[in-house]
This record gives structure tokens, sequence and C-alpha cells, in this order.
């Protein structure tokens, strides 16, 4: 008898909950979450020679659990937690919200519903996932930094900087205030400080990207062909894009990443809206993607922009029709290069 087991996951517990073919309860248990969390739950499961893992979200806390049941040989499945909840309140029964009425929806989830992401081992997908994400928080403590020098140097001098943050341009201001007070000495330590935050954070991600040259060269991508793609955004699409193959076409590829509109058609209008939805990272990937091509007037992005404003689009509707034509080409090479591979 082939049983399914549905985990839900939790950062100080797992529910599991075993079920058949005919969604019928088997078993249930709870383990902590342990070094001996895998043993004990395989251990438990012994008695279903037969069986699959359903695990809700392995990329939160259910992914190191995910990841250490693929390394015992175990076959495991990602289920989205949207698709959990929907069979939870539509359940006739058992739609309390607890732990293992949780485990047992995720369960039926794998049972009725195809095409779900089967779990594979670590490989260098998760590596650039993991570099491109550190890279993006770097990048946004830079940010910060820079906006409370910004405010700091703004007291001190009348306008403050009055440009973007250039460290050796502030140096060179915060050398030529000479404080009056104690509140502009402190403010002008502070503004040090903030300075010196902001050429570490520099540094950090000089290192981050050199780091992710090397890792996207190593997994020898075709994606850098593309314009306005460098080692942070093919990093970025790789990591976040995962298995091409679960894609069946460019459409739900479209799709997942938020680029293909949503139909706001009413009577005999006809129009299309913003897609808010969709994994934001390769939304946000693709956006650099457009906006690096939109720079430049000989660039495909470019001519494609102009064409849709000539067909009477307004430029944020232009653009989104770029994203989903980059979405096509992100698509074509990621399938090329699982091809190639």
């Amino acid at each position: 008898m082939s049983v399914m087991i549905g985990i839900d996951p939790h950062k100080g517990s797992h529910a599991a909950v075993a079920v058949d073919e005919s969604e019928e309860a088997l078993a249930e248990v709870q383990v902590r979450a342990t070094r001996r969390q895998t043993i004990e739950l395989l251990g438990w499961a012994q008695r279903f020679p037969t069986r699959s893992w359903a695990i809700e979200s392995v990329n939160g806390h259910g992914y190191l659990l995910a990841q250490q049941l693929v390394a015992a040989g175990e076959h495991v499945v990602d289920v989205p937690a949207t698709l959990a909840a929907r069979v939870r309140v539509l359940g006739s029964s058992r739609s309390q919200k607890n732990d293992p009425n949780d485990a047992r929806s995720v369960a039926i989830v794998a049972l009725r519903q195809p095409g779900l992401r089967v779990v594979t081992a670590e490989d260098h997908v998760a590596v650039l996932r993991m570099l491109a994400r550190r890279h993006k928080q770097l990048a946004g403590l830079k940010t910060q930094a820079a906006s409370r020098l910004h405010a700091v140097l703004a007291a001190l001098i009348p306008g403050g900087l009055g440009k973007e943050m250039v460290p050796r341009q502030a140096s060179q201001l915060l050398g030529r205030i000479r404080p009056a007070t104690m509140i502009e000495a402190e403010r002008k330590r502070i503004a040090h400080q903030h300075l010196a935050e902001v050429r570490r954070l520099e540094k950090e991600l000089k290192a981050s990207k050199a780091r992710l040259s090397v890792a996207v060269e190593a997994a020898g991508t075709t994606l850098t062909d593309i314009y306005g793609v460098g080692p942070v955004v093919a990093g970025l699409l790789i990591g976040y894009t995962g298995d091409i193959s679960r894609f069946p076409t460019k459409h739900h590829y479209a799709t997942y990443n938020g680029t293909a509109p949503i139909d706001a058609s009413s009577g005999s209008r006809k129009r299309h809206r913003l897609n808010p939805r969709g994994n934001r990272m390769l939304n946000h990937a693709l956006h650099l993607i457009a906006i690096t091509q939109l720079r430049y007037p000989d660039t495909q992005g470019r001519v494609f922009y102009e064409r849709k404003l000539a067909e009477g689009k307004t430029s944020k509707e232009a653009i989104r029709s770029l994203k989903r034509r980059l979405s096509d080409v992100v698509y074509r090479h990621l399938v090329a290069d699982q091809h190639n591979s």
C-alpha cells in the first residue's frame, strides 16, 4: 500500500501524518526539531515500506528536514502553503487549524495535485541562490547606511551632500566641518561612523560580486549573453528559478515570476493589469534587465519599448510588456542550459 506522509514544519517541531490513497489518516507523530529529527521520523515511518513525503514550503522551516530526507534516499515533494490551506478550508471535516490537520492537508495536496516540485539534493543552484540573496541584502544595508549618513550631513550642512553618496566626497566634506558646539561634534563623529560602515559594505559588495562571478562561470550558463545580465542578475535568475523543467512552457514560467499580466477585462473592454504575485526576486531580476536595456538606444529592449509606445501603451505598460518578453528569453536560455549540461 502506497502511503503519503505530510509534514507541517515549524521552528521547534514537525508534525507528520500518514494518509492512504483514500485520504484516510493512518498514523501521526510530532517530533522536536533536533539533530535526531530525521532518525525519529524514519524510525516511525518504517511501518510504511512504500512511502513518499510531502513538506509544506521546503524553502522555509522545512528546508533542512527536506534535505536530510533526500540525503537518506527518500522521495520528497514541495507543497505550497496556499494549496495546503485551501484543502484544509474546503474540507468538510477536520478543518480546524492545528498541526496534525495541517500535515494531513499537505499529504492530500501531494496525492491529488500533479506537477509538484520534487526536492533534490543541493547543487550549484542553491549556492547561487545563497550568494545572490546575500548580495541583495548587502546592497540594502549599504543603501540604509548611506541614507543615515545623508541625514546626519544634512543636519551639519545646509543641503547635505546634495548628490549620490560617494565616500570620498563625503569624507572631504566632513574634513571641512569645524564643529562649534558639542552637538555638532557628536554629529560629525556619528557621520564618520556611518561613512566607515558605507565603505565596509562597499568592500563586502565587491567581494560578494567576485564570488558570484566565479559561481556563475562554474554553472556554465548562457544567461550572461543577454544584454543587461551580469553575475548578480544571473545568480538571481538561476538561484530562484531552480529546476527549469518544472515549468512546462514559457507561459508557466511567466506566471511564476509575475510578468504574466492579469486579465482585468469587463464587458467589451479588454484590458490587463499588473500582476503583484509571483516570485518577487525573479521579477526584480527581470526588471533590472529591462531598465538596463532601456538606457541604451540600440538594444532590442529599447526598440521593443519604443514600438509599444507607438502602439499607444503608457510607459509603465510598455515596461511590463518588455519584462514579459524578457521572461521568454530567459526561459529559452535556461532550457538550453539544461539540455547542454
